[in-house]
């Protein structure tokens, strides 16, 4: 689960983009597992997965041959399937980055949103590493990563409306239902929701940190 520090900035990044901050609450809780950053060597980073079918794509000549030799790639999604831990899944990442950095990290998607790094021109960054960076510099990073998604997707409609379904299509695919991902959603939107009118009633109404 997030902590208060990380509940309070998610709200604060709510409110600053105009979206009910329970409802991007239950988007980062559903997504991430209420979990910011994992603790890799010697510094926290975000969430990621590695798509081999992806990398296979983005790649051509020796390059795709080595990394389908070596397990990184392959033609059909799924086959290259990602660790449990995250440690494991950076230490995948990495192997894929030394044939192909681009490549890779187009791969991937990062963050609290898991935002595909594919996206990056789409999203208006000015390069994949720029989109990186930020997605690795702090929560604050993640969110406006995956906030830019919501927002170029169209789909804060979609969160004002509560329409998990519409949601859940476009965000997660079209085989949301097979992980109940619609309804993860609207679960986890009703406890931050209740959780926000509970504080606001035992401040009397006052906004604000505690």
């Amino acid at each position: 689960m997030f902590s208060q520090q990380d509940i309070r900035d998610i709200q604060d990044e709510a409110k600053r983009s105009g979206i009910e901050p329970a409802v991007l609450l239950a988007v980062a809780q559903v997504e991430s597992g209420g979990v910011c950053l994992y603790r890799i060597g010697d510094r926290n980073e975000p969430s990621i997965r590695f798509e081999g079918h992806y990398f296979d794509q983005r790649l051509s000549g020796d390059q795709r041959q080595n990394a389908r030799i070596k397990g990184l790639a392959s033609p059909v999604a799924g086959v290259i399937r990602n660790p449990l831990s995250q440690s494991r899944r950076w230490q995948l990442l990495e192997a894929a980055a030394a044939i192909n950095r681009q490549a890779a990290y187009e791969s991937t998607s990062w963050g609290i949103g898991q935002v595909m790094g594919a996206h990056w021109k789409w999203l208006g960054y000015d390069t994949v590493d720029t989109l990186v960076t930020e997605a690795r510099g702090s929560l604050k990073g993640q969110l406006h990563l995956m906030i830019c998604f919501i927002e170029k997707s169209g789909l804060a409609a979609a969160l004002a409306r509560h329409d998990w379904k519409k949601f859940a299509r476009a965000y997660n695919g079209p085989k949301f239902t097979q992980n109940r991902y619609d309804t993860k959603l609207s679960l986890a939107w009703r406890r931050y929701a209740a959780a926000e009118t509970n504080h606001t009633t035992a401040t009397g109404g006052q906004s604000g940190r505690v």
